[in-house]
């Protein structure tokens, strides 16, 4: 990649919510017609990281968090026209990496399609899915 300015901030002022809502209830998987108001409530209440190239959005991964013990990493992407630069890797490094994260006894993520990127950044398989349950608003 040419010479650019990649910046990741986690400042909620950088986020584009109308691009992620777009991206997200548009072009995901996972949140294919999710409105703007949940999207939005989501960043609000997350910890946020805003992947920037050249003061461009281009990126985003949001974190649910108590910053201490337990972390569950969502609605990661890089928009399609920047994939395969590598951008990604360095979104999940700076996400491991972040100080309210690091020390974190559950890091918890799904994913359908990126199992080998986040294998490099030590996520597995639960070894012991019998001890997770969930409540799904699908079943509710």
């Amino acid at each position: 990649m040419a010479h650019v300015d990649i910046q990741i901030t986690t400042d909620p002022a950088r986020v584009d919510v109308d691009l992620v809502h777009r991206f997200l209830s548009e072009s995901s998987y996972w949140a294919r017609g999710r409105s703007r108001d949940v999207v939005l409530r989501s960043i609000q209440n997350s910890l946020c990281f805003t992947l920037l190239v050249d003061g461009q959005q281009v990126g985003f991964a949001r974190v649910a968090t108590d910053r201490a013990v337990f972390g569950y990493l969502m609605d990661v992407f890089i928009l399609p026209e920047w994939r395969g630069r590598g951008l990604s890797k360095i979104l999940i490094r700076e996400v491991v990496q972040h100080p309210d994260l690091t020390g974190l006894k559950l890091f918890l993520l799904r994913t359908s399609d990126a199992h080998e990127l986040y294998r490099q950044f030590g996520f597995e398989p639960i070894t012991q899915p019998e001890t997770l349950m969930a409540r799904s608003a699908s079943r509710i």
